[in-house]
């Protein structure tokens, strides 16, 4: 019964092959693995290399650097069902960044970055980390403070970066930084500038974030002190990097959306097979409607969210507007593997709470989903004032 209810949609066999051959790679990496790399803070070294080897990691890529070519539907497939896998978030958020943060390099690269940068990717012999958000401007994108200045043929760093997952193995940064003081900006938005360049410890201190959930992928506050940065190393034109990183967006959401899903659909597989073997006063608790109509409800919503986020997913391949969509699949999905995940802990009764039965694990990686990479508070003003056509309230 658990791998009927955690297998994603796919709508033809390419993709149901997709589906199939991740399965069978995360299978191999079962609860009693990721709990002990939960409880060790421990990287999973060997997870990762897997799905390297499998080719996985350049699902969105080119072929002609060695990735699949393939779109964000499939890359929404196979993150749902990592995300559906013992590693839940923690197991997504070990690849997730090689999926959408390399999609500046792909469209604003040159030939000779494309070239250069993106096979060590896919290949999984380079781990990047995307350097975008900052302690004082949080989801205020153009008030980073972390400034590049141009000298000769290349560019000094300082500044800091927050909430930089994997970068204690990274050895590569996707880097946003101020190369034009914003009061010299026509709009706030430009002046911002996009490299993809090495993670010298030489001018980074990497401090990690002890966190309430996914242990195993480190979050790391990052302090910048002269990093120097080729100019070959910078993406597209000098001040344009908000643009660039504005097109990683709605992918981002979307398989954000993707992993959520997969998430709350472990927990309420988990919680159906524990609500039909638990017998309390002689019976499965699972006869009560009290348990019953939750996890009926639970499967509704993920199902909801699932076809909202491969509607986003499809819009984006077929090159058409998909804001609204990505960002209301990220807004359902959050929402739905929260509730499912609680009620999985809520289900198993005192034993939810031990970590032992996983829900209570599930349960910690859930609350991010909420929060990250926008809240869904955020999500709601965008929904209100770009399809309502309500007026802004920030």
């Amino acid at each position: 019964m658990l791998d009927a209810l955690i297998r994603p949609l796919a709508d033809t066999p390419e993709r149901a092959e997709i589906r199939d051959t991740v399965a069978a790679i995360c299978r191999r990496f079962d609860d009693q693995y990721w709990r002990e790399l939960d409880e060790t803070a421990s990287f999973p070294f060997e997870f990762s290399k897997a799905i390297a080897e499998g080719g996985w990691l350049g699902i969105t890529m080119p072929a002609e650097f060695g990735g699949a070519g393939l779109g964000i539907t499939e890359a929404a497939i196979m993150m749902q069902t990592i995300g559906a896998s013992a590693g839940v978030f923690a197991a997504c958020s070990t690849v997730h960044i090689n999926i959408f943060a390399p999609h500046a390099i792909v469209v604003h690269g040159s030939p000779e970055q494309r070239a250069r940068m993106l096979p060590p990717l896919i290949a999984g012999t380079t781990r990047t980390c995307f350097g975008v958000t900052e302690p004082d401007a949080g989801l205020d994108t153009t008030k980073l403070k972390t400034k590049a200045v141009r000298q000769g043929d290349r560019y000094i760093v300082h500044g800091r970066k927050i909430w930089t997952s994997t970068a204690q193995q990274a050895d590569k940064i996707l880097l946003l930084a101020r190369t034009t003081p914003i009061e010299d900006c026509r709009k706030p938005t430009d002046g911002l500038s996009l490299f993809y360049t090495d993670l010298d410890r030489n001018f980074v201190e990497l401090r990690e974030i002890h966190k309430m959930g996914r242990a195993a992928v480190n979050s790391n506050a990052v302090f910048i002190d002269g990093l120097p940065i080729p100019a070959s190393d910078r993406i597209g034109e000098e001040g344009k990097g908000f643009k660039y990183i504005l097109d990683s967006l709605n992918p981002e959401r979307i398989l954000n959306a993707a992993e959520a899903i997969g998430l709350g659909r472990r927990a309420l597989a988990k919680a159906a097979q524990y609500a039909n073997e638990r017998i309390v006063f002689d019976r499965p608790i699972g006869k009560n409607q009290a348990i019953q109509h939750p996890l009926a409800e639970s499967w509704a919503e993920l199902y909801a969210a699932e076809l909202m986020t491969l509607r986003a997913a499809q819009l984006y391949d077929s090159g058409l507007p998909c804001g609204a969509e990505a960002n209301a699949a990220k807004f359902l999905a959050g929402e739905a593997a929260f509730n499912a995940c609680d009620r999985a802990v809520r289900v198993h009764g005192g034993m939810g709470y031990a970590r032992e039965y996983d829900v209570e694990r599930y349960f910690r990686e859930a609350v991010v989903t909420r929060l990250a990479p926008v809240s869904r508070e955020l999500i709601l003003c965008y929904l209100a004032e770009r399809v309502l056509g309500l007026p802004k309230s920030y």
